[in-house]
């Protein structure tokens, strides 16, 4: 029994030694410190400046071309492309032929045939099918068929690339085989 009362004081004279090495006889030289830091150090701040003030700007150049107008970079590069002397512009001039009304990725070639010893594709496009030729013009693009075969037709079209130039570019329209199931 004494050995515990033994351990009990010898624990509680333990937790006290513990205690007292946390006063704070520390503290108040920190805080004297801080006072002390406080009172010397001045700020210095310099004064904000006035706020200008503001003059509104009237814009009176309502009557006048909007420099930011996408109308007006068309214009102006549809005049430069009519004075172009690119080979490749196309004859606005001509009159149109029927196909030219339709996109080409409408068609589908769904066949070829031969009459008088010309080959022709047939072009479906909807529920139509149409009979076209090498020389013929087709496609949105001032397309041109230059050359057909039995799998394919190959047409030469006409574009405008970023800076209004005509520029050539080729496309295909390849058969399209029949999903039909025969008996």
């Amino acid at each position: 029994m004494m050995t515990i009362r033994l351990r009990t004081t010898a624990a509680l004279l333990l937790g006290a030694s513990l205690l007292a090495g946390c006063s704070d006889s520390d503290v108040k030289e920190v805080r004297q410190w801080m006072s002390k830091t406080k009172q010397d150090t001045k700020p210095n701040v310099p004064p904000l400046s006035e706020p200008k003030t503001f003059v509104p700007y009237a814009y009176t150049l309502r009557d006048e071309v909007d420099p930011y107008d996408p109308n007006k970079l068309l214009v102006e590069l549809a005049r430069l492309a009519a004075k172009s002397d690119n080979k490749f512009r196309p004859d606005m001039n001509r009159r149109k032929e029927l196909l030219e009304a339709f996109p080409l990725d409408t068609m589908k070639m769904v066949g070829v045939m031969q009459k008088a010893g010309v080959t022709y594709a047939l072009l479906q496009i909807g529920s139509a099918v149409h009979q076209v030729k090498v020389g013929q013009h087709l496609g949105q693009n001032f397309g041109l068929i230059v050359g057909l075969n039995e799998t394919a037709i190959n047409i030469r079209e006409l574009v405008q690339d970023a800076s209004g130039e005509w520029v050539e570019r080729m496309s295909k329209l390849e058969l399209q085989e029949s999903k039909e199931i025969t008996k």
